[in-house]
């Protein structure tokens, strides 16, 4: 919807191919490694600023429904929705 399509490379599509026959074996981690990869993802995904808002029960519903067909998280989909309007890429339809 308002996700740019991602075009992966041979070598990055032959990763997914493979991941998809499920190929891959989890080879376990230690507690200390995994707790270094969270502050990894942690610090990576740290956002500029927070803002709080309220939405009507059903719109929120709405925006998870979507969010999860597009296999991305509501939060995400928000912020894609805002910066889509604010950088000119996402404009109110015209009522005729």
């Amino acid at each position: 919807m308002f996700m740019k399509t991602l075009e992966l490379d041979i070598e990055e599509q032959d990763l997914l191919d493979s991941y998809e026959r499920d190929e891959w074996l989890s080879m376990g981690m230690s507690p200390e490694k995994l707790q270094q990869y969270q502050a990894y993802a942690t610090v990576a995904f740290e956002t500029d600023g927070l803002v709080s808002v309220i939405l009507a029960k059903d719109d929120l519903k709405a925006i998870q429904q979507k969010a999860t067909e597009a296999g991305i998280s509501y939060q995400t989909l928000i912020a894609n929705i805002v910066h889509g309007f604010v950088s000119g890429n996402l404009v109110e339809k015209s009522q005729s």
